[in-house]
């Protein structure tokens, strides 16, 4: 199996039965593994930690430590460097998660066999990412693209899977599953039990 396969493979098995990725990004490692746990009595299979700085580090490996003790996957979000990906990968993430499309993060990726989730916002970064054979991408801003950026590309690129990040929660989330995306990432929406009914509602109202 090649390293493109390993991430879509990846990607594909863990959001089929509930299309949500996590992020908890700047909390300390107590606050980061209790929202982890929230996650996953939710149903959410993978959550992501953001690493956009060395300070971030400490959660990551406590969310890594309780997700292998729960048979859960927690990945680093924010690999901009191939030193932030080298850092993950040293801490046990199971896959990274990037803004944009980083050569370098697609390249050490490939190298160490870990699936990678790269940003895109144009035309252009979905090819580039499909060229680097990576066919799950992370669409970015989705609150500022929106629904119909998805289903306009979802046409020229009919093999690329879609994770809606940014500006994405229960009011929103039913929007982007529909027109077209695989799975949606969601943050503050997962700490608040008011708004996991309607996350839940919007998840289930999708094929």
């Amino acid at each position: 199996m090649t390293t493109t396969d390993v991430s879509a493979a990846f990607f594909a098995r863990h959001l089929a039965e509930t299309p949500v990725i996590g992020i908890f990004r700047g909390l300390d490692p107590r606050a980061t593994v209790e929202l982890c746990h929230r996650a996953w009595e939710f149903g959410v299979d993978l959550v992501e930690i953001p690493i956009q700085s060395d300070a971030a580090l400490p959660s990551l490996a406590a969310a890594v430590e309780a997700a292998r003790q729960q048979g859960r996957h927690v990945g680093a979000g924010t690999v901009t460097t191939e030193r932030r990906l080298r850092a993950a990968h040293e801490l046990g993430a199971a896959f990274t998660v990037a803004p944009g499309l980083h050569p370098p993060v697609v390249a050490a990726s490939a190298e160490l066999g870990l699936p990678h989730l790269p940003g895109v916002a144009t035309a252009t970064d979905i090819a580039a990412a499909e060229a680097a054979g990576l066919t799950w991408v992370k669409a970015f801003p989705a609150g500022q693209l929106g629904p119909g950026w998805i289903t306009a590309q979802r046409a020229p690129f009919p093999d690329v899977r879609f994770v809606a990040t940014g500006g994405v929660g229960p009011d929103n989330a039913a929007d982007f599953l529909r027109a077209g995306c695989s799975a949606v990432a969601i943050g503050s929406a997962l700490a608040d039990p008011e708004a996991l009914p309607r996350l839940r509602a919007a998840v289930r109202a999708t094929p």
